[in-house]
């Protein structure tokens, strides 16, 4: 085999050492994996010659290595973004840091500043786009990841970290299919008790009768069909975690027995006279505006107090379109694995992905680049993305025809009556749709835009088959 360059790594982690080797074959470089600073100035001093070299930082300073090689050619791994930091890497004249686990998109971004291409991976194939100056990114169970590399990103990561060891409950806020569970997860990754379970609760997706023994659990001959105890999420959670997802779709009694659980860490099973006590951190999540709702008594305050000792506000995909290459990656990787495919998205599908809003945020991306790896037909994809983002808000459809323009069907020949209920329901539908939209799917906040009640707005998605 023809080798291309030589890499020095100087890390005593062989997972560390695993992970580059395999993503360097593919490029035809050699890979020098040393496991002490010492042992690979040694290796320099003796005349070997590297093209570049990685730096496992351990409480150790690179700035032996400058003597050696160019700062160019010297990248940072950091196990965590406080050992080793942006600023203490400039003070050095060092570009290239990254955090622990080293992606093949950040190893791409070191080989390419160097003069060489990237890996041999569907990973780093899938775009040209420039590589990302500074990200985080986090493994989290069941094929569950986080990645941040906006401003407003990176800062919840650090709020993240600081917020993880503290044992207060943390509100969540965010459109529907932001990653508020992410968020949630990578909390719980980082608190104290991350060995313990974590368990998330869907508060909307249960009646209230429901809710509660799911919650609290259930003593036998609480109920009918109740043949023998069982205990509830608290209980399983104990020393552990609980989202309480779509929290503000909470019944009113339901929040009330909340509240008490939450105030001294006590309840009682269906059934059941004796109290229970539970140690559980509590994490919730919503995508509808609590303020509102407690202006109309939807919500109740002193609960609202309790669960929002700290908020974290994760802001829409369209917000922080600069992460959609690499999330596109991600999400291919992980796909391309369970649909056993491979596939390498075209530079012109990312960037018309990155010019549509995504509505559905995360959860709209994923079913994209899933039903993309499927059909694998990305001409098809690029013309419904165009199709899409031309008849969205900001699109030059949008500006060309606004809203307050109402398309007039032909007079027919079913007279006027059907004429005036064929435009009656066109504008409803674009008002509908116009809302619907602005908000994010969020569908109190379009029925208060709206001026209508929630109960009628679901009438007329139904009525107007009207879908994400």
């Amino acid at each position: 085999m023809n080798l291309v360059g030589t890499l020095l790594l100087i890390s005593n982690d062989p997972d560390l050492c695993n992970t580059v080797n395999s993503l360097s074959n593919p490029l035809k470089f050699d890979t020098l994996c040393v496991g002490q600073l010492e042992d690979g100035i040694k290796l320099l001093r003796n005349g070997v010659t590297v093209d570049l070299v990685i730096f496992d930082q351990s409480k150790r300073s690179p700035a032996a290595l400058l003597e050696w090689v160019s700062r160019d050619r010297i990248c940072v791994i950091a196990s965590s973004p406080e050992s080793f930091s942006i600023d203490d890497a400039a003070s050095l004249g060092i570009s290239h840091v990254f955090t622990k686990p080293l992606l093949a998109a950040s190893l791409n971004t070191l080989y390419k500043s160097a003069g060489f291409a990237g890996p041999a991976s569907a990973c780093s194939q899938i775009s040209s786009t420039a590589p990302l100056p500074e990200h985080r990114f986090e493994e989290l169970d069941h094929n569950r990841f986080f990645f941040a590399a906006s401003p407003t990103m990176l800062r919840i990561y650090d709020e993240v970290r600081l917020l993880a060891p503290v044992k207060i409950p943390v509100l969540i806020l965010g459109e529907s299919g932001v990653g508020k569970e992410i968020i949630a997860m990578l909390l719980h990754k980082y608190h104290a008790s991350t060995e313990r379970t974590f368990l998330n609760v869907n508060c909307a997706a249960l009646p209230t009768e429901l809710l509660e023994s799911e919650l609290f659990g259930y003593e036998a001959g609480a109920f009918t069909g109740a043949m023998k105890s069982k205990p509830g999420k608290f209980e399983f959670a104990h020393n552990g975690t609980i989202l309480l997802d779509e929290i503000g779709e909470m019944s009113p009694q339901m929040q009330a027995k909340l509240l008490h659980v939450l105030q001294d860490g006590s309840f009682s099973r269906l059934g059941s006279r004796s109290p229970t006590k539970v140690d559980v951190r509590v994490l919730a999540a919503t995508n509808i505006d609590l303020q509102g709702a407690i202006a109309e008594k939807r919500f109740r305050e002193d609960l609202y107090y309790r669960i929002n000792t700290f908020t974290i506000t994760i802001p829409p995909l369209r917000d922080r379109r600069e992460e959609i290459p690499f999330l596109i990656k991600e999400m291919t990787s992980r796909s391309s694995l369970d649909l056993d495919r491979s596939f390498v998205f075209a530079d012109e599908l990312i960037e018309a992905a990155q010019g549509y809003h995504w509505p559905g945020n995360l959860r709209e991306l994923k079913n994209f680049v899933v039903r993309t790896l499927i059909l694998k037909d990305q001409n098809a994809a690029l013309n419904d993305l165009q199709r899409k983002t031309m008849s969205s808000p900001g699109g030059s459809k949008s500006k060309s025809a606004p809203t307050s323009e109402i398309e007039f069907p032909a007079p027919d020949v079913s007279g006027m009556k059907g004429t005036i209920n064929e435009m009656k329901n066109r504008t409803e539908i674009r008002l509908l749709s116009d809302a619907l939209v602005a908000s994010g799917w969020n569908r109190r906040k379009a029925a208060t835009t709206l001026n209508i009640s929630y109960r009628s707005l679901l009438y007329k998605i139904q009525q107007h088959g009207l879908t994400l």
